[in-house]
């Protein structure tokens, strides 16, 4: 079986506006160098995938941009406003590349690990066959992760009730569908959140 060439799309906001929602509890400034990390680290685990033949960062951040590159990913500066148009920009540049499959990574994984990118990957080469594997969050209600194969079988469909969304487009594509579970399900998106993060990992915040 000749397993597809997979690219992974790391979409990124403005370093500035990093993490708003947690602004209840961290400062501007302690939001955005949490970004960073968080960049570089799901970066780091991204670029260390074998299996993985691409990786682009889709931003309007022109920081963002200089950082991702400098730590050996491809960028590309995003036009349109918005996460799945963001999304629709990265696709269509991977693909003229030659990706036969793709891998949506957001950088708000904090427990993101070059393994448990394996692992969603592997349920893309499982079964030969147009496929959606989707890794919730912890609620149950969202997407952290998502990966298509072919790159265009389906819509993004991230924001309120993503999960629902994607299964339903897998339906309505004759796409396979899977979850996977583990440390992925896991996302720093609100102060309850960090909370448990911090009771989880408590040298990661403050930590430079």
């Amino acid at each position: 079986m000749n397993e597809p060439r997979i690219a992974a799309i790391i979409p990124v906001g403005t370093l500035e506006a990093a993490k708003s929602r947690l602004g209840g509890a961290l400062d501007a400034e302690e939001r955005q160098d949490l970004a960073e990390r968080f960049l570089a680290r799901t970066l780091r685990a991204a670029l260390a995938v074998d299996r993985l033949a691409d990786t682009l960062v889709v931003s309007p951040d022109r920081d963002v941009l200089h950082r991702a590159s400098d730590l050996g990913a491809r960028t590309l500066r995003q036009r349109s406003t918005g996460l799945n148009a963001g999304l629709d920009e990265a696709r269509e540049d991977v693909v003229a590349g030659g990706a036969g499959a793709i891998l949506v990574l957001p950088i708000d994984l904090p427990f993101v690990t070059d393994e448990a990118i394996a692992e969603v990957l592997q349920r893309i080469d499982d079964e030969p066959g147009p496929r959606v594997v989707l890794v919730t969050d912890r609620h149950g209600t969202g997407t952290n992760v998502l990966a298509i194969v072919p790159p265009g079988i389906i819509r993004f469909g991230f924001g309120p009730g993503s999960r629902r969304a994607h299964r339903e487009a897998a339906a309505a594509a004759g796409a396979a569908y899977a979850e996977v579970d583990g440390p992925l399900a896991f996302d720093l998106d609100t102060p309850a959140d960090l909370v448990l993060f911090e009771s989880l990992a408590p040298e990661e915040i403050g930590a430079g």
